[in-house]
């Protein structure tokens, strides 16, 4: 197997140690949430205990909550006091950024048959499983996927109360509302363009850089990063450079997580390797190496369109791995990651933001494209 790897600076140790801190006090913040809904579940019995109790398993077990602390540093980049009277509203407001996270990634899973999620059976399979040891009627499939849906819909709803709930003034609302809406809109157009570009065997450049656009990047970083910066009341230079750099950096991580999905060792990924290949994912990867493969190796154009999202065997995916490889797109990938870096930290240099703030956007931008192949 070929392992890329970037030339990468490390983030600074204190930023590590915040960032940290912050995660921590997102969960705490999250495990809290569940708690204050046991009421209103148990009105409905234990059916639905039960489901939301998988649902917290979740959220609360994974993640690096790189959406919520995106949004602190938006807040804090832009003048945000850190222990003002106004933090711990804040905080709550960030951390629901992880429920639309889960959502995204419980109805993603659905969507991609996937069996496994951060190393885990996924949702759906967890329910399918309960479903077949009950000895219940119909399909265990078809119920695992019917009850994810649902978590992922209860998800998305929570996200809106946490955020809504959060206790922030109503002017900060009123900035942040916008933002808020046009990323569950853009994310949901994202994911609807990810499944016709699969089923379309879409394999133009334009979409997949599009998809990479919506489906991650923008809700990953530039939206957090913006959302955060509306509720301190950043000015147009701040959010400008807070979005410039959210955008680069979103598609960034997308790329390495499209490196990570044909080249990734699943104890890293948490999934089975070569997935993307699989499942026919049209990435950037793909539609770089079929560019190349039309106009320099037929044959290898030939295998890639034959065998990707099909059912492969561990030769398949070696030999397309291979293909991908010796076609320099990995090589072509790791270079672009490099240049939307640079160019996001151009844009965040030039700005109006605190430089301590500045420093940790960095090592999170780091941190968020060098991940391990």
């Amino acid at each position: 197997m070929h392992r890329i790897t970037a030339a990468v600076a490390p983030p600074s140790p204190d930023g590590r140690g915040k960032d940290a801190e912050f995660a921590a006090s997102v969960t705490e913040v999250l495990d809290h949430f569940f708690a204050s809904r046991d009421g209103e579940l148990s009105r409905l019995g234990d059916v639905y205990v039960n489901a939301v109790r998988e649902l917290r398993s979740f959220v609360l077990r994974g993640g690096k909550r790189i959406r919520p602390t995106f949004a602190w540093l938006g807040w804090l980049g832009a003048g945000g006091d850190e222990t003002g009277s106004q933090a711990d509203s804040v905080l709550r407001a960030c951390a629901a950024w992880e429920f639309i996270q889960a959502c995204a990634l419980i109805h993603d899973d659905v969507m991609d048959a996937s069996c496994t999620r951060r190393g885990e059976p996924s949702v759906h399979t967890r329910f399918a499983d309960v479903h077949r040891r009950a000895s219940w009627r119909n399909d265990p499939a078809k119920f695992g996927e019917s009850v994810a849906i649902l978590l992922g819909d209860l998800a998305l709803c929570w996200a809106d109360d946490l955020f809504h709930e959060a206790g922030l003034r109503s002017d900060q609302v009123a900035r942040a509302t916008h933002v808020w809406s046009a990323m569950r809109t853009e994310l949901i157009g994202g994911q609807l363009l990810d499944v016709v570009g699969e089923a379309s065997a879409d394999e133009s450049m334009e979409t997949a850089i599009r998809i990479d656009r919506y489906k991650t990047a923008a809700y990953t970083v530039e939206q957090p990063l913006h959302f955060g910066a509306a509720l301190a009341g950043a000015d147009p230079r701040q959010i400008r450079a807070f979005r410039a750099f959210g955008r680069d950096i979103g598609v960034a991580f997308q790329l390495r997580d499209d490196l990570l999905g044909v080249f990734g060792d699943p104890a890293v990924t948490g999934k089975p390797v070569g997935d993307d290949l699989r499942q026919g994912k049209r990435t950037v990867l793909l539609a770089v190496a079929l560019r190349t493969a039309d106009a320099e190796n037929p044959s290898a154009a030939g295998l890639l369109r034959d065998k990707i999202g099909t059912e492969l065997s561990d030769n398949d995916i070696a030999d397309l791995r291979e293909a991908v490889h010796e076609l320099g797109a990995a090589d072509d990938i790791e270079a672009r990651i490099d240049v939307l870096r640079q160019g996001a930290f151009s844009a965040l240099d030039a700005a109006p933001i605190d430089p301590g703030i500045r420093d940790r956007l960095h090592g999170m931008a780091w941190s968020a494209t060098r991940r391990s192949l």
